[in-house]
C-alpha cells in the first residue's frame, strides 16, 4: 500500500514539474509579445470563425513539435501523446497568458467577452508554442552530474550571474522599452497590481532557473557565489534586472530625472517583468 501510494504520489510530482517547465517555456517564448500593443487590438476585433481557424492551426503546429519537443521529458512520444500533450500545451498557454493579462490589466470586468477571448487566445499562441518548445530552450537534467560541478571563486560566479542576469535582461527588455506599451500599462495599474506583478516576476524567475528543469539546476544550486542560494539569487538578479529596466526606460527618454519616483516605480516594474524573465533565461546559459 505505500509502495503504491509512493507511486501516485511520483506520478502527480512529475505531472507538476512537466507543467511548470511548459509554463516557464511558455514564459520565456510569451511574455515579449504580451507587450505588444497591436495584438491586443487585434485580438479585440477578431472574429469567431478566426478563432477557431487560429486554434486549428495552432494545434497543428503544436502537434508537430510534440512529436519531436514537448515540454514532458519522455524519449519516446507517440502519436496519441502528442496529440493529448498539444491540448495540455494549448491549456496551458491560455492559463499563462490570461493570468498575465490580468494582471496587467488588459482583460478586466469592464472588456467584453468576444473581446476578452480574443485578446487570450492571440496572446496565448506564442505562449503555447514556447510550452511545446520547452525543452528544446536549454536541455539539461535535473539531477546534475558530479563531474561536471563549477568551481568558480565566490566573486566571479557572483558576477557571472550579473552579467548573464543584464545581457538576458537587455535582450528581452530592450525592444520593448522605447515604445509606448510601457506607459499605456502604467496608466492602467497600480497599487496591489504592483505588488502582484512584483510577485509574479520573483515567481517565474525563480521557476525557469530553479524549477523548471531546464540546463543543469543542481549544477546552478552548488556553485559559490555571494548570493549562490536560489532565494538569495533571485531577488539579487530581480533588482538588477529592475536596474536595467530603468536605465533603458531613461535611455530611451521614457523617464527623465524631473519625474516623480512614483513614476519611476510604475514603469520600472512593469519593464521589469520582461527583463526579469530574459535574465533568469541569461543566468541559465552561464
Amino acid at each position: 500500500m505505500d509502495t503504491a501510494k509512493k507511486r501516485r504520489k511520483n506520478v502527480w510530482l512529475n505531472e507538476l514539474d512537466d507543467i511548470i517547465r511548459g509554463a516557464c517555456g511558455g514564459f520565456l517564448f510569451g511574455i515579449p509579445l504580451l507587450y505588444t500593443m497591436e495584438v491586443w487590438w487585434i485580438g479585440s476585433v477578431v472574429e469567431p470563425p478566426l478563432m477557431l481557424l487560429a486554434i486549428a492551426i495552432t494545434y497543428i503546429v503544436i502537434f508537430l513539435l510534440n512529436r519531436t519537443a514537448g515540454f514532458r521529458k519522455i524519449e519516446k512520444i507517440r502519436a496519441i501523446d502528442a496529440a493529448r500533450n498539444s491540448v495540455e500545451a494549448i491549456s496551458i498557454g491560455i492559463v499563462c497568458a490570461t493570468v498575465m493579462l490580468t494582471l496587467l490589466r488588459e482583460i478586466n470586468s469592464d472588456v467584453s467577452l468576444d473581446e476578452m477571448l480574443g485578446k487570450v487566445l492571440f496572446e496565448s499562441l506564442p505562449f503555447t508554442l514556447g510550452v511545446a518548445l520547452a525543452n528544446q530552450f536549454l536541455r539539461g537534467d535535473r539531477g546534475g552530474n558530479e563531474g561536471q560541478r563549477s568551481y568558480k571563486s565566490e566573486i566571479n560566479a557572483t558576477f557571472s550571474d550579473i552579467g548573464a542576469t543584464l545581457i538576458g535582461a537587455a535582450v528581452i527588455a530592450l525592444n520593448i522599452a522605447p515604445t509606448d506599451e510601457v506607459v499605456m500599462l502604467a496608466s492602467a495599474v497600480s497599487g496591489g497590481r504592483l505588488l502582484a506583478i512584483i510577485a509574479a516576476s520573483l515567481i517565474i524567475s525563480y521557476g525557469i532557473v530553479f524549477q523548471s528543469g531546464f540546463a543543469d539546476q543542481q549544477k546552478r544550486m552548488q556553485q559559490q557565489g555571494v548570493f549562490q542560494r536560489p532565494m538569495s539569487e533571485t531577488l539579487a538578479c530581480y533588482l538588477v534586472s529592475l536596474a536595467a529596466a530603468a536605465f533603458m526606460l531613461w535611455f530611451f527618454h521614457q523617464l527623465s530625472f524631473g519625474d516623480p519616483w512614483t513614476m519611476w516605480l510604475q514603469y520600472t516594474l512593469i519593464l521589469g517583468l520582461p527583463a526579469t524573465v530574459g535574465g533568469a533565461a541569461g543566468r541559465l546559459a552561464v
